[in-house]
């Protein structure tokens, strides 16, 4: 190593160090599929413990088997941890009679965090009648939930402008929400542009960043098409031509993710969600870097 590579370890070194013990973490999962897709999760869940995370989260699938799993799952996590884990709840394609059944399930059995969203819409003439705000009145009216939502700091794909965003969010946690766990982007300046407008917006609550380790360039162009996130011309520069080479894609992705979190943590975030995938290594390593 050179005299001026010596330099930059130095300064990186540095700047990890003002943010160890400084930051928190908490991590994303959905149920798995299939037997081996199971013992991994169980894996990488029990190794994402020992970084005592601030809670640990599972998505809700669209079908009455994968909404047991979540319930399974996130009872299990629960029970073998310790640590507080947060169950998916959406209100599409569930009565208020449905939703009251889940949600004294989940609170009679110890289960005392969900993350309220509406969900996705998968049929084109689906008729919604219900919010993520309508869900979340109705969580509080059967008890005390501490309650995360979703935030977009690049719009929801079905919203018309930001200021409708904005507004939609304010009603989520007027209506109780404790907290905003925003979705995964890449540009930093549009998270703390999106954190300012709520703020001059009456939203005093925290806006968690979620993180979003880049393990396949590929996968990720695939999630995009589903979202409004950008991805900036540095990045698909950095990718180019790496397709067949995943092992060169994730040390890009890991010093990505390192990279956004340093900038945030100067910014004064303290707590940061990462969409795992289920995937250990990646998401571990960014962690065990930051000292988390």
């Amino acid at each position: 190593m050179n005299i001026l590579s010596e330099y930059y370890q130095d300064i990186l070194n540095q700047k990890i160090e003002n943010i160890k013990n400084s930051i928190h973490c908490s991590f994303e999962f959905f149920p798995p599929k299939t037997n081996a897709l199971k013992q991994n999760l169980w894996l990488t869940i029990n190794k994402l413990t020992t970084l005592k995370p601030q809670f640990f989260s599972v998505t809700y699938g669209a079908n009455s088997g994968e909404r047991q799993q979540t319930y399974n799952i996130v009872k299990k996590i629960r029970e073998k941890t310790g640590i507080i884990t947060a169950a998916h709840l959406t209100c599409v394609n569930s009565t208020p009679r449905q939703l009251k059944y889940i949600a004294e399930k989940y609170w009679n059995n110890g289960i005392k965090n969900i993350v309220a969203l509406r969900g996705d819409i998968i049929e084109k003439n689906y008729q919604h009648t219900m919010y993520a705000s309508d869900l979340i009145m109705l969580l509080k009216k059967i008890a005390d939930f501490d309650i995360s939502v979703a935030a977009y700091p690049e719009l929801h794909p079905e919203s018309k402008n930001s200021k409708a965003d904005i507004i939609n969010l304010k009603k989520k946690i007027d209506a109780g929400a404790n907290r905003a766990i925003t979705q995964f982007f890449f540009n930093v300046d549009c998270y703390l542009e999106f954190r300012e407008n709520c703020i001059k917006n009456g939203i005093t609550v925290e806006i968690i960043p979620g993180i979003l380790p880049i393990y396949n360039f590929k996968q990720l162009q695939r999630f995009l098409k589903m979202t409004n996130v950008t991805i900036p011309k540095w990045m698909l520069n950095m990718f180019y031509g790496l397709d067949n080479d995943i092992f060169t894609q994730k040390i890009i992705g890991t010093n990505i993710a390192i990279d956004m979190i340093k900038k945030l943590s100067s910014e004064g975030i303290k707590n940061f969600h990462f969409y795992t995938l289920n995937q250990l290594d990646m998401t571990y390593s960014i962690c065990n870097i930051l000292g988390l």
